[in-house]
Order: C-alpha cells, then sequence, then structure tokens
C-alpha cells in the first residue's frame, strides 16, 4: 500500500502492533528521548506520546526503527520501479517503436513521477496557520543532557536556487531559540547549504521551508544521498508511484506539500552567524557548539490535529540505520550508471556514514579498481568518505566481516595503502583535529589471494599489551593503556613488534579489544569514529617511486584522544526516572 501521509502509516502500524501509544505524562526534556532510547534497543514498536508536558500536539518517534517498519512504510515496489529504469537505460538505446512499446508500463509509471496542485482546501497541512510566536506550545525535544537546547530532528528543509531551478530537501538538524528563531545545521556537502551560499554571494537572504511528517516517502528523500542536481521531490514521487500534492501558499513562497503534518515558512539571513550545539549526534558523540546560520520563521502552518514526528540520534543502531539500509538498496541500481567499474557500494550506518566505504568494483585491467577508487572519491557526498575500502571479490558488503577478510588476502602493503592528508572531513567527525578537516584512506584488495589469514592469536605476550581479540581473519584487535598515558604506543607496536604481528595486516589498538571485537557494530563504532588516518595509522615505510610504502603490520590508534567529544552516555537520575515510571508508560 501507498501511504500519502503521516496518519495513513501510523494506521497501517496500529493494525500490525507496530505502533504503542503512551498516555502518561512525559517530559520532553530528556525523558521521552530516553524511552525511545529503550524501546529501539529491543527492536520495539513505533510510539506514539500523547501526554508531552508543555506541548500542544502529540509526538511520535521511532517509526523506522526495524527492517520490517521501513518494509511496512515502502514495500516492494520502489526498488522493483529503480530496477526497472535502471534496466530500460540499455534496451531503450536506441529507443526504437520495439523498445517503446516493450517499457511502456514503465513509461507510464514514469509519467506519474512529478508534483501537482491542489487547492487549499485539499491541503490538510493549511488548516490552521500561527504568526505570533509561530513556534510557541511545540514539543521540541532534549535528546542529551549536554545538548545545547531543545531540537527539530525530523525537519525536512526546502529550499531552491536563489536565481531559479533546482530545489533541495534535506534533513538537517535545527536548534530552536526562542518562539520565531532556530539554528540551520547546514552542512559542508548538503544541498541546503550551497542555496545558502549562492544567495550569501548575492546579499540576498534565501527563503526556506521547513516541513514535519507527510508521506513517508518524503522523510526518505530527505535523507538519501542523491546527486546534487537530482530533485528530492521527484524521488518522493517515485517512491510513492504517484504525484506528490502541493498547495500554492496565500502568504507566499514555496508551494506546500499538501499532506504534512507542518510548514514553517521564513528565510536564512545573509552573513547571520549564531553559536549552536552541542548535540547528540548519530556518530554517537556530541557535535560541539560552532557557528551556523539562522532560520527565522514568519509563519507555520499545521494540521488541526497535527502530529509532531521527531527522532532520537545517538550510538548506532538507531532509526538512521534502517532508513539508510532502504535507501542504499533503492540507489544502487544506479551508481553503475553514475559511476562506471562499480558494482556494488555500500557506505556503513555504524560509523556515522561518511566515516568508512566500500565498494565491489571491477577490474578488467591493472589498477582499473585504483581509477574507479579515485572516481568514487570525487562523487557527491562520498567525497566526504574517510576511509574507503575497494575490492574485485563478489563479497556481501554489509556482512564487514567477509569483506575486510577478501580484502586483506589480496592486499599488498606496498601499493595498495594510499593515505592523503589535508582533505575534507564531514563536519560531525572530529578525528581530524579541526572542523571540516582531515584525512583520508583508501586500501585496495583485488585479483587472487597473496596470503592466508590467521584466524587465532598464538603469538604469546605482546609488549605493553593487556589484551588482544581477534575481529575476523587477519584483523586482531590490541588494548593497552590510554592515549593520555602513551600516546606513542601504537607506533611502537609498528615498530618493535612489527615482526612478531607481521602476520597479521591489520592491527588495530583500541581501549577495550573484547569489546570491540564482540560484534560488527562495535568494531565499526568503535574503530572507524576513533581515528585520523593521517596522524593514526602507523607502519614501517620506504618511499619507493614517490611512493609511500608500507611494511605489515597497518597499526591503527583508534584509541580515545584528547579534543574528541564526549560519548553519548544518559544522565544517570534520568535512567532512575524511567526505570521507576517503566511500568506506567504502558499501562
Amino acid at each position: 500500500m501507498v501511504y500519502t501521509n503521516l496518519r495513513q502509516f501510523l494506521d497501517a502500524l496500529r493494525k500490525e502492533n507496530q505502533l504503542v501509544e503512551i498516555s502518561a505524562p512525559v517530559d520532553p526534556n530528556l525523558e521521552l528521548a530516553e524511552i525511545h532510547r529503550r524501546v529501539i534497543d529491543e527492536e520495539g514498536p513505533a510510539l506514539l506520546f500523547t501526554n508531552v508536558k508543555g506541548g500542544s500536539f502529540p509526538v511520535v518517534t521511532n517509526l523506522f526503527g526495524t527492517s520490517r517498519r521501513v518494509d511496512l512504510a515502502f514495500g516492494p515496489k520502489p526498488e522493483q520501479f529503480m530496477k526497472q529504469i535502471i534496466g530500460a537505460t540499455n534496451t531503450l538505446m536506441p529507443p526504437t517503436p520495439k523498445a517503446l512499446w516493450n517499457e511502456r508500463g514503465l513509461i507510464m509509471d514514469l509519467m506519474k513521477v512529478g508534483t501537482k496542485t491542489v487547492p487549499a482546501s485539499a491541503a490538510p497541512v493549511m488548516q490552521q496557520c500561527r504568526k505570533e510566536a509561530p513556534l510557541a506550545g511545540l514539543p521540541v525535544l532534549t535528546c542529551w543532557q549536554e545538548d545545547g537546547g531543545p531540537f527539530f530532528t525530523l525537519p525536512l528543509v526546502y529550499t531552491e536556487h536563489p536565481d531559479g531551478g533546482h530545489h533541495n530537501l534535506g534533513m538537517y538538524r535545527m536548534q530552536v531559540y526562542d518562539d520565531r528563531t532556530t539554528g540551520m545545521h547546514w552542512q559542508i556537502h548538503k544541498g541546503g547549504g550551497f542555496h545558502h551560499y549562492e544567495a550569501e554571494q548575492r546579499n540576498r537572504a534565501l527563503p526556506v521551508t521547513v516541513f514535519l511528517g507527510g508521506p513517508p516517502a518524503l522523510i526518505a528523500s530527505a535523507i538519501a544521498p542523491v546527486p546534487e542536481h537530482l530533485p528530492e521531490l521527484m524521488l518522493t514521487s517515485l517512491i510513492l508511484g504517484q504525484k506528490l500534492p502541493v498547495a500554492d501558499n496565500p502568504h507566499g513562497g514555496h508551494r506546500l506539500v499538501a499532506e504534512a503534518e507542518f510548514a514553517f515558512c521564513g528565510s536564512v539571513p545573509p552573513h547571520v552567524r549564531r553559536p549552536e550545539g552541542p548535540f547528540g549526534d548519530h556518530y554517537g558523540y556530541y557535535s560541539l557548539t560552532h557557528d551556523f546560520p539562522v532560520f527565522n520563521v514568519d509563519h507555520v502552518w499545521h494540521r488541526k490535529d497535527a502530529i509532531y514526528p521527531a527522532t532520537i540520534v545517538g550510538k548506532p543502531r538507531q532509526e538512521d540505520y534502517y532508513l539508510g539500509e532502504f535507501l542504499q538498496r533503492l540507489l544502487s541500481p544506479a551508481f553503475p550508471m553514475a559511476m562506471p567499474g562499480v558494482k556494488e557500494l555500500w557506505t556503513y550506518a555504524e560509523t556515522g556514514f561518511h566515516s568508512l566505504a566500500a565498494a565491489v568494483v571491477r577490474e578488467s585491467y591493472s589498477r582499473e579498481a585504483l581509477g574507479t577508487a579515485f572516481r568514487i572519491l570525487g562523487e557527491g557526498q562520498l567525497t566526504l568518505t574517510k576511509f574507503l575500502i575497494v575490492t574485485d571479490q563478489a563479497v556481501p558488503l554489509d556482512r564487514f566481516d567477509r569483506l575486510l577478510e577478501a580484502v586483506l588476502e589480496r592486499f599488498d602493503p606496498y601499493r595498495d595503502l594510499f593515505i592523503f592528508n589535508n582533505t575534507s572531513h564531514d563536519t560531525l567527525d572530529y578525528t581530524g583535529g579541526r572542523l571540516n578537516h582531515g584525512s583520508k584512506a583508501l586500501m585496495l584488495g583485488v585479483g587472487e589471494p597473496v596470503r592466508e589469514l590467521p584466524g587465532s592469536y598464538e603469538g604469546g605476550v605482546i609488549p605493553e599489551i593487556e589484551d588482544a581479540a581477534v575481529y575476523c581473519r587477519g584483523c586482531l584487535l590490541i588494548s593497552g593503556a590510554s592515549y593520555e598515558k602513551e600516546p606513542e604506543l601504537a607506533g611502537r607496536i609498528a615498530a618493535a613488534s612489527g615482526d612478531k604481528l607481521s602476520a597479521w595486516p591489520l592491527v588495530v589498538l583500541v581501549d577495550d579489544a573484547s569489546a570491540a571485537a564482540s560484534d560488527q557494530t562495535a568494531f565499526l563504532w568503535t574503530v572507524f569514529t576513533r581515528f585520523n588516518p593521517a596522524s593514526d595509522i602507523y607502519a614501517r615505510t620506504h618511499v619507493q617511486g614517490h611512493h609511500l610504502a608500507y611494511d605489515l603490520p597497518i597499526v591503527i590508534d583508534a584509541r580515545m584522544k584528547p579534543g574528541y567529544p564526549d560519548e553519548l552516555i544518559p544522565r544517570e537520575d534520568i535512567v532512575k526516572l524511567v526505570d521507576q515510571r517503566w511500568s506506567s508508560y504502558f499501562t
């Protein structure tokens, strides 16, 4: 079934026993988020809070917190449709009458993609309008105790290029400063930020409309890593399988998504910044306070019985994991068309997405994989990838242990590891020591195996190391003193114990080896969110034809380091409060 608005989806969740209503009074400051986190940890249902303190609207969270609910939200048709579209690029070249006739069903479906204008009477979002203190009474959540204030966590931010043309729909957190003003956390690689940059160059305010709710497809489209000029509203329509209804705003400005719950209408002025943050983010740490643009809200449209949608982010896995999984499946058929040579591509939600990506590529001639890797690192949001792993082996990329084993069996340290310093980082990644700055690493493993990988460690005591644990064949985790006590430990391991550990192509120094090796989520989050390639990868090296060649093992220092933001840990009194009240929430 196609869900054209949020409440249709909620009705479906009720029928599937995938929605629980909580009528007990709940505080939007920390308490609600703690309830949500416990439920999502247990792969529990979506939550509809009908009695949120200080708010005029119910709050729904955990809409997409399991693979099953994502399947309910979107079904198999969008993925099938995308595969049809990609397949048709071959059958319709050239577009002969026979080819067009054979693809007539697809062509008819494509004619449904787009927007359609409906009157205000057919746009539920326009049932009520607030101009005085437009943000007052909204149940905006504070999710973590060190957050700079309450944040909109599921906003769908719509902008258009200041000279007309393409639009962007993105999801950027918004800190609420007062009843009319919020922050706008536009990161360096996001389309809304590009539009704001262009407006500032012209010394103009950028009109902005922020939607809450609407069809599940609208939410998915806002976070989809589509190419910069691909219209997100067209992706919404494609997922829906029908045109997206929009209505003209009588106060001027952008057209409004008719089936949204809320629409905040205003502008972001040029050359105005305000401190924003901290915020407990999907990397599993706090992103710190920095100056960001400001959103001035002129008026708010909303349904008369509007429901406020929100999400809570933190250590993986959270809702973004399941949505990201769906979007990667949906968009993966397009990767080979956009990047010839790429067969499969995956970014890892467990690392915050940008910290780690992997690809299966074609290697039809020597070093073709290297050229394809450079192509990946130059494509859209993938330019912010911190660590890219590439192989020509047909391995399931979502099984990172199998991928890593395939690569380490084939990895030649003399020619297959590249580290690039002074590059851009994701705004939320603080391992580079400076906002938006850091380094990248590229590791290849193609062709026939060149070694057998050990599966257990039997090498005896490693000087200065207290614990060793195997994550997968060829990858050994070790732990000893903290970085603060022994900052040079990783370098000493690579230099002094390299021969002892040379059978292990990859050795990772972490704070707790056994915990990090326990499963894929723990490994990926612990390792790839805690190192900067240029400063935290160690090996014995020599220069070979202007290329820095490495000897095994490659040692990564993935310990927590001074200057890193705090890990997200719930406040003890909130944990105790929710413990005490737990039974009252679900009566």
